[in-house]
């Protein structure tokens, strides 16, 4: 199980910062000075690495900036990943993401989290399970704009890249592309597969291609306990974006998605003819 995020150590000060994560199992670090400029050890947004590591003779300075790529031969490009993880809610799919993180920490690499600025539901800087558990993050409208937020010099010293509610990005496989294909960084990607209506949500399926890893979680359903492979929503609203929580959606078996589609439905048959009903009365 993961630790809280009091037991959490945060890599970077100021406290709580979502730039780097490291857990409280990693051993003490040192400053990396990059050979291209001095350091100033008072700078909040340093690189900290694992002094039992190999001294690293081909730091993150080796990776070729983006205009000598195109010079260089396809066997000197950084070679990055990306893994995927999809189900419906209340899958796990933020905790295992969190524990993706945590074990990339504990091997001594460095990671930053990102999530969308439309889920506000437990405060934006912050990713949040359904059991409570917190650890901070960049909240972002689009992907795009994460390098710039961070400051070059910060993304390219990062190995690995999480990012949650991955459907809420329009941006994401054009990132994705750049961040695993060019600067040779570790995408970590959870998200919905699918809407509530069993359709695809966003540009997550639009990854699967490019993934080194898939991983499809289920949950249980809430009506009989059986694994729940989709995501059903209780309420009337028909948008495909309605950011919510247990008090909309519900995790549910095929069996009944089916018929939990038909009630829905069928109650919203009856509600819109009373609406026409009242609407012809007046």
């Amino acid at each position: 199980m993961l630790p809280t995020i009091s037991s959490m150590k945060s890599l970077i000060s100021p406290p709580f910062s979502p730039l780097f994560l490291h857990f409280p199992n990693t051993k003490r670090f040192a400053f990396l000075s990059l050979p291209s400029k001095k350091l100033n050890p008072s700078n909040p947004k340093f690189l900290h690495i694992n002094p039992s590591m190999p001294s690293p003779t081909l730091p993150i300075t080796s990776i070729p900036s983006r205009q000598s790529h195109t010079d260089t031969t396809q066997s000197s490009s950084p070679c990055g990943e990306i893994h995927v993880i999809v189900g419906p809610m209340f899958a796990g799919k933020t905790t295992t993401l969190l524990r993706r993180i945590q074990a990339e920490s504990n091997n001594g690499r460095t990671a930053a989290v990102i999530k969308s600025s439309k889920d506000t539901r437990y405060g934006l800087d912050s990713i949040v399970t359904h059991d409570g558990m917190k650890l901070p993050c960049w909240p972002l409208a689009n992907l795009s704009s994460f390098r710039q937020k961070i400051g070059t010099d910060a993304y390219d010293q990062l190995d690995v890249i999480g990012i949650d509610e991955a459907q809420f990005f329009e941006d994401l496989y054009d990132f994705c592309c750049e961040a695993a294909d060019h600067d040779g960084k570790t995408v970590i990607v959870a998200g919905l597969d699918g809407d509530y209506l069993r359709r695809s949500f966003g540009s997550v399926l639009d990854i699967i291609p490019l993934a080194n890893s898939v991983m499809k979680l289920t949950a249980r359903c809430e009506l009989c306990g059986k694994r729940a492979l989709f995501t059903l929503r209780k309420t009337d609203e028909t948008q495909t974006e309605l950011i919510g929580g247990a008090d909309v959606y519900m995790p549910v078996c095929r069996q009944h998605y089916v018929s939990g589609q038909v009630v829905i439905e069928t109650a919203r048959s009856v509600l819109e003819s009373k609406k026409l009903q009242c609407g012809s009365c007046t």
